[in-house]
Parts: C-alpha cells; sequence; structure tokens
C-alpha cells in the first residue's frame, strides 16, 4: 500500500502556510478571502471575487470565469478561504455547505471528497478527471482520452450558455462504477497552467473496498493511456491509496 507521503512543496506563502498547518478540517479564519455565488441549476460556484493563489490549481476556466465543483467549494471553506453565496447573495455557513455535499445532487461523494481533502493537504494540484482546466483544446494525453465520448467538449467556446451547458454534460458523462477514474493528479508545481496543464503525475481510481478486477484494470489501464493509475479506498473515514503491480509468474513444467 502506498503512502503517497509530503512532497516538497515550492509554491506561494499562502498556500505553503495551509499546507504546514496539517489540518483541512477546521475552519481557518483568513485576512484574504474569496467570494463564490452557488449555481444550483450547474451544481457549482462561480468565483465573483477572487483573492489569493488557490485558483491557479483549482477550478476550472471557462469564457474568463472560474468554476469551483462541489468538493472545491467544501475545501476551500473548510479552510477559511473561500465565502459562498447562494443565488440571492446570501452568506452560507460551512453546515450549509455540508448539507449540499451529503444531498449527492452534485456528482461528488464523501469519499472523494475525503481523498480530494487529503491530497491538497499534502500539496497536489488534483482535478477532475474527464473535465478539461480550461475551454482550449486537451494538450495532454490524458485528457485527450478522457475526453473522448464527450462530444460536448467540440462545442465550447461558441457562446457563454453553451459552455456552461458543456460543463453540465461532462459531469454527466462521469460514470460511477465499482473501480473508475476520478482525480488526474499532478506534483506540487508553482508555475501550473490551466491552459496547459500536461500529463498528470497519476489518475486516481476509487473502489469499493476490494481491488478491481482484471477486466477493470484493463478498462481503465486503455482509458488513460501511458498515465500510471493509483487506487484509492475509504474505510470508517481512513483514505488509503495503492498501487497494483503485474507480476508474471513463472510456467512450471
Amino acid at each position: 500500500m502506498d503512502s503517497l507521503g509530503d512532497p516538497d512543496i515550492n509554491d506561494d506563502e499562502e498556500e505553503q502556510a495551509h499546507y504546514a498547518s496539517g489540518s483541512a478540517s477546521k475552519l481557518q479564519p483568513r485576512a484574504v478571502v474569496s467570494r463564490a455565488r452557488w449555481n444550483d441549476e450547474m451544481g457549482m460556484a462561480q468565483v465573483v471575487v477572487q483573492k489569493g493563489t488557490f485558483s491557479k490549481s483549482t477550478g476550472i476556466v471557462r469564457s474568463g470565469k472560474l468554476y469551483y465543483s462541489i468538493h472545491e467549494v467544501l475545501f476551500l471553506v473548510e479552510i477559511g478561504a473561500l465565502v459562498l453565496l447562494d443565488e440571492t447573495d446570501t452568506v452560507l455557513s460551512l453546515e450549509d455547505v455540508y448539507v449540499k455535499m451529503s444531498s449527492g445532487k452534485y456528482r461528488c461523494c464523501w469519499d472523494e471528497f475525503r481523498a480530494y481533502r487529503q491530497l491538497k493537504s499534502l500539496g497536489y494540484i488534483v482535478g477532475r478527471h474527464g473535465i478539461p482546466w480550461s475551454v482550449k483544446k486537451a494538450k495532454s494525453d490524458c485528457e485527450i482520452i478522457a475526453s473522448q465520448g464527450c462530444p460536448e467538449i467540440d462545442e465550447v467556446g461558441k457562446l457563454e450558455s453553451e459552455e456552461i451547458g458543456s460543463v453540465v454534460g461532462l459531469f454527466k458523462e462521469l460514470q460511477i462504477n465499482e473501480a473508475r477514474p476520478v482525480f488526474n493528479v499532478y506534483l506540487p508545481n508553482s508555475k501550473f497552467r490551466k491552459s496547459c496543464p500536461g500529463d498528470p503525475s497519476f489518475v486516481l481510481c476509487f473502489t469499493r473496498g476490494y481491488p478491481p478486477s482484471r477486466a477493470e484494470l484493463d478498462a481503465l489501464e486503455e482509458q488513460c493511456g501511458s498515465i500510471p493509475l493509483k487506487f484509492c479506498n475509504v474505510e470508517q473515514g481512513r483514505v488509503s491509496f495503492f498501487s497494483l503491480v503485474k507480476v508474471e509468474l513463472p510456467v512450471l513444467d
């Protein structure tokens, strides 16, 4: 079983201070706070006031606007880096965001959030598998492969309404199978660019308490191409990461 460990982080001071704290589960007041407005139809939040540096490696960009998914919103609200507003500009509490997360309406479960929080707390850059960071054509092999079967990507860039519909459509395309790719994970990189992210260090896949079957593993490898796979299992809130290694046994006479 893998231990991801603490990678060497060479990033902006704001994020360094957060990672050094070793905790992402308690609300931590900050002097610099972004604000985002929740769009229930999209199931995402549009950033209306951007402060700090988290936007460099969090959220997706469409028509020059930054959007956060529910797991990104909850992570940033928990660490005190984001104030979430509803559609009437009323401030939502952390408990309100927990309720949204628990509803199951927004294409992310608690296990996925716990893994996301663990990786972000260690300093990794984490994007949703199959959802390009920006509307520009995918630059990496992983994003090209991930976008296959999602024709909405080809329509992105025409009109803002079509772009928003594309984002929602891509999320709806995500398969909730027993073994599935969920996150593209990149090593900490202060020069990371959403317009040209490159290939991730690995794709994080989820299982349901047992290793994937050979058929599932073959399908995942075909889907992710040459990108290494890691697997995540969450039991009673404990997040575990592991890799699978193929071993050929000799033929005995």
